[in-house]
């Protein structure tokens, strides 16, 4: 792939002016050849590779910042869903938690920012091991910082899990309940159509249609886009589409160059690029304030959903035609807590839970990142969930839900989770949503695709 001068020059002033970074090189591992029945062997064992990997990986990407002066903000691993590695070991609690300190204290020694895969695809039914997995979510990750995890509840083929999420409500409440501001929901996501080559957290885990190693990169770059944006108050819908698709050819390509160098420097295979926008805290780095450049008084309101739509679409085109390996979830983040432009349309009543789910019909991730007060039922959690990944199953697309439950918050409030978690404010939901649905359980079945002759 060759790089013109020219390039260089404007992706440098993108990095120094706009907030553009590299979010994330994210390591896939491979460990299914250390599944072991003795417990503490197979800890030994995953713990060692991760703790070498993790180590090159943050020599690799410290080599590429100094040599392209590009931010690579995290370094991560994802490792194969720890469901599948469990299935020989003790069906306990204790087993589980085992795994996920170990995973936890291997980041650690790596300096690993994050580490994902403590979950499983749980679309069709619950194997043992999923169950017991599912039952030590909310200890194993109150006793780790840097285990993230993920479970596939429903795909377009084989329908909605309705067991699973039921049982998650509860799960979450749970997990809410052991910290002060439920961060450790944060740290677990719920996917329908869950992509394997995701480098994102909380859903990034290494796919079993995956090689042994291999190097993800996502972008970022909702700051470049906003300036081309603002750049452009008068051209019309088709115009502006075509600069938002070249401004996001330009820093795909970034993206892949630096993605590439660090999978060489590895000596492992070369993924994906996501292209996703995903939104900071820091200011001018909001997919929010893209959605309100482009004309929508403030996002939430009329108009919101259209402009998200043509920006994901821009986005996507603009990152296919760059790269030959555009992967992940590869579109807008809007998140609540990470973006702030989202806070402030929550604060002054613009975006509501509702809306915000009607904006994930387009949008390429789903509710991310959204507080609701601890006092919330787990019926009504699991009835969110629900909404939101039968978005996706009806529309053949990957939506997710990550939402936190805030112990002794009412709804108007703000909790700060710090860093690049933000903060959010406490969104109002109803008390009672639909308690017997939710507990009839059973699979929902897949959508019909086609009527044939």
């Amino acid at each position: 792939m060759s790089i013109t001068v020219e390039e260089i020059f404007e992706t440098v002033n993108m990095t120094l002016r706009q907030n553009f970074d590299i979010r994330t090189v994210t390591l896939g591992i491979n460990l299914k050849d250390c599944m072991d029945r003795d417990t503490d062997h197979f800890c030994g064992r995953i713990e060692q590779r991760i703790v070498t990997m993790g180590k090159k990986l943050n020599s690799a990407a410290d080599a590429m910042e100094q040599k392209y002066g590009v931010p690579v903000i995290n370094r991560r691993i994802a490792v194969t869903p720890v469901s599948l590695l469990a299935e020989p070991l003790p069906r306990t609690k204790t087993a589980a938690v085992q795994v996920a300190k170990t995973l936890d204290n291997a980041a650690a020694e790596a300096d690993i920012d994050f580490i994902g895969g403590f979950g499983g695809y749980v679309q069709k039914g619950l194997t043992g091991s999923d169950e017991n997995l599912m039952n030590a979510l909310p200890q194993a990750l109150s006793q780790t910082k840097r285990v993230c995890g993920f479970f596939n509840m429903g795909t377009t083929e084989a329908g909605l899990n309705m067991t699973a999420i039921e049982r998650f409500g509860h799960i979450l409440k749970d997990l809410a309940a052991s910290s002060k501001t439920g961060i450790g929901c944060a740290k677990v996501a719920v996917f329908a159509n869950v992509p394997e080559d995701n480098p994102f957290m909380a859903g990034a885990h290494h796919g079993i249609g995956e090689p042994d190693y291999a190097l993800n990169v996502g972008i970022s770059g909702p700051g470049v886009v906003k300036t081309v944006v603002e750049q452009n108050p008068d051209c019309d819908l088709t115009e502006l589409s075509e600069v938002i698709k070249r401004t996001v050819f330009k820093i795909t390509r970034a993206g892949e160059l630096i993605g590439r160098e660090v999978a060489q420097w590895l000596g492992v295979e070369f993924g994906i690029v996501d292209i996703s926008l995903a939104a900071t805290p820091a200011a001018g780095d909001s997919v929010a304030e893209i959605i309100e450049a482009m004309g929508v008084y403030r996002m939430g309101l009329p108009g919101s959903t259209a402009a998200l739509a043509l920006l994901i679409d821009a986005v996507k085109k603009g990152g296919a035609m760059a790269s030959g390996h555009v992967g992940g979830l590869s579109g807008t983040f809007i998140p609540i807590s990470e973006d702030a432009g989202m806070i402030r349309a929550v604060k002054e009543g613009a975006l509501t839970l509702e809306k915000l789910e009607a904006l994930t019909s387009v949008c390429s991730v789903g509710m991310d990142m959204f507080a609701v007060a601890g006092s919330t039922p787990a019926d009504v959690i699991s009835a969110i969930i629900a909404d939101e990944l039968a978005i996706g199953i009806a529309n053949h697309k990957t939506t997710s839900v990550r939402v936190i439950p805030v112990p002794g918050k009412r709804a108007g409030q703000i909790v700060h989770f710090g860093g690049l978690l933000g903060s959010a404010p406490i969104m109002p939901v109803a008390k009672k949503a639909s308690a017997a649905f939710i507990a009839r359980k059973g699979r929902m079945p897949a959508p019909l695709k086609a009527l044939r002759n």
